[in-house]
């Protein structure tokens, strides 16, 4: 295929899939499979690692007027009743410290984990599961004890922070469960309505992803070789223009993506993405015992 247009594909695929729950990494993996991209080129782990910052990046983008407010509110909030602890900026990086410190220690499991079919497998299955029990079980308890949803991410609690960091740490350590999926999931099991739960996982993916493809991209850039388990910068002009493309596509694929998922979970649940998964994970297990 003409390395032109598996750009646009793979930018496609990272956008699409980057923030619903359904697994980025799972997608790409099949996908690169696929399309015969060489899983051991250190330039194509590079290009994977650029896409997912474009896609990353239109989180700001899109938010930055809610984030301005949290800035500009913090530390008492918009009704004066939070506290530099409370405050939505402050449970952002709680979350995040939960979430990053766990990953930090189990890098090595996390390696092992990172391409494995069988495992990104057994995780969309698992993960579709429990994200068609919880939601169901969300919109029963929503319809008989409404009032004590919390409804937006202005009242979020120290707890549910932390309870939702660490449970992303599971989309760490097996690949295929999804950050959104389980940051989502994690929400409404803290008894967060599903709009305050999937906006939280735009606002904790920032500095997560940021943090993570930032550094895995500062050492590639730096240390990387051509079949380099980290990633290799591009040696030709060509090697760049390819990596603008994926990291161009993505970004705008991710925006739409986002602008249309954050209208659909206003009336509609997340059943439809559990069954998804469920589908999509029997799909990589066949694909990984054909192999």
């Amino acid at each position: 295929m003409n390395d032109y247009l598996l750009s646009v594909l793979l930018g496609i695929i990272e956008g699409l899939t980057e923030f619903l729950p359904v697994s980025s990494t799972a997608h790409l993996r099949i996908a690169e499979d696929f399309f015969n991209v060489s899983l051991t080129s250190g330039y194509w782990k590079m290009f994977s690692i650029v896409i997912q910052l474009g896609a990353i990046l239109c989180l700001p983008i899109y938010f930055r007027r809610r984030i301005a407010e949290f800035f500009s509110t913090f530390p008492r909030g918009k009704q004066g009743d939070r506290t530099w602890l409370t405050h939505p900026v402050s449970l952002t990086a709680i979350a995040f410290v939960c979430t990053a410190a766990p990953s930090f220690l189990l890098t090595k499991v996390i390696g092992e984990n990172l391409e494995n079919l069988y495992v990104m497998a057994g995780s969309l299955v698992a993960g579709g599961i429990v994200m068609w029990i919880v939601d169901v079980m969300y919109a029963r308890q929503a319809f008989s004890t409404p009032q004590n949803r919390t409804e937006d991410i202005d009242k979020m609690s120290l707890p549910q922070s932390i309870w939702i960091g660490l449970c992303q740490v599971l989309s760490a350590v097996f690949p295929g469960t999804s950050r959104s999926m389980a940051t989502i999931a994690a929400g409404q099991v803290a008894r967060m309505s599903r709009t305050a739960a999937l906006e939280f996982s735009f606002f904790l993916s920032m500095p997560t992803m940021i943090a993570a493809t930032g550094y895995t991209l500062f050492k590639a850039i730096r240390h990387g070789e051509a079949g380099s388990a980290i990633g290799a910068a591009p040696t030709s002009s060509n090697g760049w223009i390819l990596l603008a493309i994926g990291f161009t596509v993505s970004f705008i694929v991710a925006y739409a993506v986002v602008a249309w998922f954050m209208r659909w979970v206003r009336t509609r649940g997340f059943v439809p993405f559990a069954v998804y998964r469920i589908v999509f994970g029997l799909v990589v297990l066949w694909w990984a015992m054909r192999g």
